[in-house]
């Protein structure tokens, strides 16, 4: 697979979870993603932005063009330097909401996206890696 960094953004404030919405949505717009599938992608870009705000803080989401197997796509990398997940692949499968929570976060983003995988120690930080593919 090959990949096409075409953004950086800094995680640190409200008003950069608005500037990766904005970002992956263009993005996704000029890969030639129908608008559905551009607004998966925002929301997904959002959501995952946002628990890098409440839960680490500060960190990074880089976004990509991907190639694989005559297919194009969309990468979504989030990084962070927080506490870690503790069962993290359990959280985003399960449905459940925990009170005051909108409850889309991880299990809501994983079925927006075509792939997510995790990647998270304690108390060293979090990466989640998010593709969707051109159909």
């Amino acid at each position: 697979m090959s990949t096409e960094a075409l953004q950086v953004i800094s995680i640190r404030s409200d008003l950069d979870i608005i500037a990766a919405r904005m970002a992956a949505r263009e993005i996704a717009r000029k890969l030639g993603f129908s608008a559905v599938d551009q607004a998966r992608i925002a929301t997904a870009t959002s959501e995952l932005s946002r628990n890098i705000l409440v839960h680490a803080e500060e960190g990074n989401v880089t976004i990509r063009e991907i190639h694989a197997h005559n297919k194009r796509g969309i990468e979504l990398i989030f990084e962070d330097k927080g506490p870690g997940i503790a069962n993290a692949n359990g959280l985003a499968q399960d449905d459940t909401v925990a009170p005051g929570k909108s409850g889309f976060g991880l299990s809501g983003s994983r079925r927006l996206m075509d792939q997510m995988d995790i990647e998270t120690t304690i108390g060293v930080g979090t990466r989640i890696i998010c593709q969707k593919w051109l159909r």
